[in-house]
């Protein structure tokens, strides 16, 4: 008999909610879904990294690595995701831009076939403004820790 995976919970954003709260498109839209959305506090943002990402072609050939660039930035998505929920953002006419990113240390290669988990929590928050740290995990090992910060600001 088989077994259904369990519905989602109102703690887990899909690739459908991702896309209208952030306006990054693919390639560049770097998390497929999100898990654990606290408002306000935190969220998990899920990137699965395959050999069709376009960066591989170049990093490297003969040992695919993803950059720590976009570890980063996908730590960032993740926390502009968490942003624009907790604060109920109409993305039209509004954007959520990095202010700031501090203590960034790459601790492990990113490879084809990972699931890259990313677990972002708010340290401080004013207003429109929030600092973040970051934490991006394949399984039981860290990739990536970063400390960043971003605001959200009028675009029309």
């Amino acid at each position: 008999m088989k077994t259904l995976p369990p519905p989602p919970s109102d703690t887990d954003i899909d690739i459908n909610e991702i896309m209208k709260l952030i306006p990054h498109r693919p390639p560049f839209l770097l998390v497929d879904r999100c898990e654990d959305y606290r408002a306000n506090d935190s969220i998990i943002g899920i990137k699965c990294v395959t050999i069709n990402e376009p960066f591989f072609a170049g990093h490297f050939p003969h040992y695919p690595v993803m950059p720590g660039v976009l570890i980063v930035e996908a730590m960032a998505q993740s926390g502009a995701i968490l942003m624009s929920k907790s604060l109920d953002i109409e993305p039209e006419g509004k954007t959520i831009l990095f202010m700031s990113l501090d203590n960034a240390r790459f601790r492990s290669p990113v490879r084809p076939g990972d699931e890259l988990r990313m677990n972002v929590e708010v340290t401080r928050r004013r207003g429109d403004i929030f600092k973040f740290k970051g934490r991006a995990m394949v399984r039981d090992k860290v990739a990536a820790d970063v400390e960043f910060a971003a605001m959200v600001v009028e675009t029309g």
